[in-house]
């Protein structure tokens, strides 16, 4: 499992179950994500405002989104009152002025104040904050322009140049091809196959730098980003896809333990957890859950690591197939899997999915065994060459 990398000295070996997890609800008066509670409407329309002139127009929503699964109808939000995130803000900067000692001495505060929704006026400063980005861009000052100076590998520029108009093309920042947005998006994943020539580039990057540029420049960004696929997810995006294979093993072996009937149900439709998880764990929720949902999801990553990947798909697969009725619904791989691209009205409110996945009865030190077991049953099934998962013998 790739390990919850924050910056070396601040890893906390807590286990997130311990705590008080009602504290991380969406009551409004507290802790409700950017200071909002909202209900998130699904579609594939473009949404419409008020007529002007004798025409609708289009409207983006408050995150830049004009349309798709990611749109928020500003109509069903409601604002929590501006002294409430003020609040936050304050506490926040704060931290900024004494971060190491935050960090050192009293992360369990650091944490559950991501836990409750970084503010989005400081998200970007916090992220920075959180994965050490802010230290290696200080110490490699201009290293991102000398990379953007350097040749470029031809098979990587087209490929990058082919993916750029699927990165949020509803999104304000990605809509047009000349746009700073697809431009910085190029840089950012350019750049990146210059910094690590052996991964080079995976398409499941563009999401992740995406979601980056829509809160800081390029050269933040990809100092963010580097930190991501290096310290957080590492080999997640190596040729071969070994780490994520392994975490989704792991994955499947902490479903048996936190919810048996589900588990039994995957195995018999031989449901394989790369054929539903892949995108989950790769692109951080970027292209599944509702956008609040993301961000609340990103805050807790930022702090605790790959262990919230792991905590939120399990709450994932349990309301995806919530009762019996829809477990036996399901009765082979095809419609298992339309199953779970359908989420649950309960996975529309950011508060729940926090709630519910800080629930969870797994500790990091289960998490870690199951890893090490995982491990160890690959390691075993290549010396006895079958391929891993399969049990069938690889082809000489």
């Amino acid at each position: 499992m790739a390990k919850s990398m924050l910056p070396t000295d601040y890893h906390s070996n807590e286990d997130s179950h311990d705590e008080n997890v009602d504290n991380y609800s969406s009551d409004e008066s507290d802790i409700e994500e950017d200071g909002y509670e909202r209900d998130v409407r699904v579609n594939g329309r473009l949404r419409d405002s008020p007529q002007q002139n004798g025409s609708a127009v289009q409207q983006f929503d408050r995150y830049g989104f004009l349309g798709g699964h990611q749109f928020t109808d500003p109509d069903d939000e409601r604002r929590t009152p501006i002294e409430t995130l003020r609040k936050r803000e304050l506490k926040w900067l704060d931290m900024f002025q004494n971060w190491e000692k935050w960090m050192s001495k009293r992360f369990k505060k650091v944490k559950e104040r991501c836990r409750k929704g970084i503010p989005p006026s400081i998200r970007a400063r916090a992220w920075q904050f959180l994965c050490g980005s802010k230290y290696m861009m200080e110490h490699n000052k201009g290293r991102f322009e000398e990379y953007l100076m350097q040749t470029v590998d031809p098979k990587w520029a087209e490929d990058i140049k082919k993916d750029l108009h699927r990165q949020f093309p509803l999104h304000e920042m990605f809509m047009s091809k000349e746009g700073h947005g697809q431009e910085d998006l190029y840089k950012i994943l350019i750049a990146y196959t210059i910094h690590n020539p052996q991964d080079g580039y995976c398409q499941a990057q563009g999401p992740i730098a995406a979601v980056l540029l829509m809160h800081m420049p390029a050269e933040e960004a990809f100092w963010c980003f580097v930190s991501i696929c290096e310290k957080y997810i590492p080999s997640y995006y190596s040729p071969g896809l070994e780490a994520v294979q392994v975490d989704g093993e792991v994955l499947f072996g902490l479903l048996k333990k936190t919810n048996p009937s589900i588990y039994k149900h995957l195995k018999k439709h031989r449901v394989e957890p790369l054929l539903y998880m892949t995108e989950w764990f790769m692109c951080i929720f970027s292209r599944t859950l509702p956008w609040s949902c993301v961000l609340r999801v990103w805050d807790m990553f930022f702090c605790e690591g790959v262990k919230i990947i792991f905590r939120v798909a399990l709450v994932i697969l349990r309301y995806a197939f919530a009762s019996s009725e829809q477990l036996s619904k399901c009765q082979g791989l095809y419609e298992t899997l339309e199953q779970m691209k359908h989420l649950p009205k309960e996975l529309y409110d950011e508060g729940f999915i926090v709630r519910e996945s800080l629930r969870l009865n797994i500790s990091e030190r289960d998490m870690e065994r199951e890893h090490q077991k995982q491990v160890q049953r690959r390691k075993a099934a290549k010396e006895k060459g079958v391929r891993p998962g399969s049990g069938k013998t690889k082809r000489k």
